[in-house]
């Protein structure tokens, strides 16, 4: 396969930055998206000029630092996968591919692909855990919890904390982040002791980071990898009234 990319490339978060066209020639379907911008760093570098900056880990549609605009679109055309998990085989020869970083006052570009973040961090830090000491390990079955509880706390769980929701939405609102890491430790036994001081103060710190608010527009949901449903932000919303009062 031959395309035509045009990578948006800036050189710090001073930088007003550009888009840049490249050429990603004999590129295998078979390739992951992330794969093909190796090859494409790999000509780059043997001709002196400086790679294409874009965050990785794992590879494996876990730990959810790969994430980029590819077409307008989180992660690229395809659902419930992250941009590591794009396969080539998702585009056809000649195609002109535009790909941007996440576009959020939130997560200021650090350079070109790559963003900052650490906004997720801090609103992590404010309340997203349980600080109670247990001592050892317990046994499996010491608090039991039913299974339709646990499921809906393995599902809220599931988030990656890619950013995918809040370069989807229109308003780069960061409520389905936040609604998902309250709701896994909200219907939980062990999460209920800072169940109210929790979804204040990682909403205050939301708000504080700059991120916009929900407008119920479901672009969230539908470019999540993990398909983390809006139904958690119901929860979150009525966990904060609750806690006002």
């Amino acid at each position: 396969m031959k395309l035509t990319l045009k990578v948006w490339r800036q050189k710090d978060v001073n930088d007003e930055g550009r888009f840049v066209e490249y050429t990603a020639k004999d590129i295998s379907p078979d390739m992951s998206f992330l794969e093909m911008l190796d090859i494409v760093n790999i000509d780059l570098i043997k001709k002196g000029e400086t790679p294409i900056v874009f965050d990785h880990d794992c590879r494996e549609g876990i730990c959810g630092s790969c994430g980029m605009m590819i077409n307008g679109r989180a992660h690229g055309p395809g659902r419930g996968i992250a941009t590591c998990q794009l396969h080539m085989r998702s585009f056809s020869d000649g195609d002109e591919i535009m790909i941007e970083p996440w576009r959020a006052t939130a997560f200021p570009v650090l350079k070109d692909l790559m963003v900052d973040r650490t906004a997720f961090d801090r609103i992590m830090r404010s309340g997203g855990y349980t600080s109670a000491k247990t001592g050892g390990i317990p046994d499996g079955n010491a608090i039991l919890v039913p299974k339709p509880v646990a499921d809906e706390a393995f599902d809220a769980a599931a988030c990656i904390g890619c950013g995918a929701c809040v370069a989807a939405c229109p308003n780069s609102s960061a409520m389905l982040f936040v609604a998902a890491k309250v709701s896994q430790l909200a219907v939980l036994p062990q999460g209920q002791a800072e169940r109210e001081t929790r979804v204040t103060r990682m909403v205050a710190q939301m708000d504080e980071e700059k991120f916009g608010s929900c407008s119920n527009t479901y672009a969230c949901e539908a470019e999540c990898p993990k398909g983390i449903s809006v139904t958690h932000i119901a929860r979150l919303n009525r966990e904060f009234v609750s806690a006002q009062f």
